[in-house]
């Protein structure tokens, strides 16, 4: 099977989008100045630093998707895509993995955006389910009925949750499968980030926001995949 990387290397247009349009900016002025004779050396300065933000901002970015690709089976397929959405607990912190995935649209741009789009999207899935997981074991405790915490709110929560706007999701790594033309996006937040959002929450029952401030972590790192 033959495969490719697909990261912001191949994605440039939108990765240099906005600095290539400080440097067109930049060439105008520096034109307008030669007519006038005025500041040029500065102008042409900061033109080659806008130059030099270009190349260093896809180096690194193809150099992060490169990095997170280097883990893959025989075939090179990369081991997220093998593993698909996940709960991950390592040295870096807890995160929330979401993997999608979209077919050849006719349109490299629109089925990448396509891609990243359902990986977001099961980022709020698999964070449901980590509420509902929390939502059972408290309901486990005794202290929920105290509370006011029934079968019948935690369906409500979980529904709450697919309306949360989640901030802090990230898009970290693109692959394309070769042969099949499917693209697949990995994107990634941190449960300390999921956190903010859902302690400021205020249609997040009371009882289960203590509740997960107490025990969140630790249920967490029982049902997470550990990487070292």
């Amino acid at each position: 099977m033959e495969n490719r990387l697909l990261g912001a290397c191949d994605n440039a247009p939108h990765v240099r989008k906005s600095v290539l349009g400080k440097i067109e900016l930049d060439k105008a002025i520096v034109m307008k100045n030669k007519k006038w004779g005025k500041g040029v050396r500065h102008v042409n300065t900061v033109w080659k630093t806008s130059l030099l933000l270009v190349w260093m901002s896809s180096l690194l970015a193809c150099a992060s998707t490169t990095d997170l690709n280097l883990a893959a089976d025989a075939n090179g397929v990369p081991l997220w895509v093998n593993e698909g959405s996940s709960i991950i607990t390592s040295k870096e912190g807890r995160r929330f993995h979401g993997v999608g995935s979209a077919p050849a649209l006719g349109d490299f741009s629109l089925q990448t955006s396509t891609a990243d789009n359902r990986a977001r999207e099961e980022i709020t899935r698999i964070l449901a389910s980590y509420i509902e997981i929390v939502s059972r074991d408290f309901i486990a405790t005794g202290d929920a009925d105290t509370a006011g915490f029934t079968e019948r709110v935690v369906a409500k929560q979980i529904e709450h949750l697919s309306s949360i706007d989640l901030t802090g999701i990230e898009v970290v790594g693109h692959w394309q499968d070769k042969s099949s033309k499917v693209i697949y996006s990995i994107a990634e937040v941190d449960m300390r980030q999921v956190w903010d959002v859902l302690n400021n929450n205020v249609k997040l029952h009371s009882g289960l926001r203590g509740f997960i401030f107490r025990e969140g972590d630790s249920i967490f790192d029982r049902i997470a995949k550990t990487e070292e």
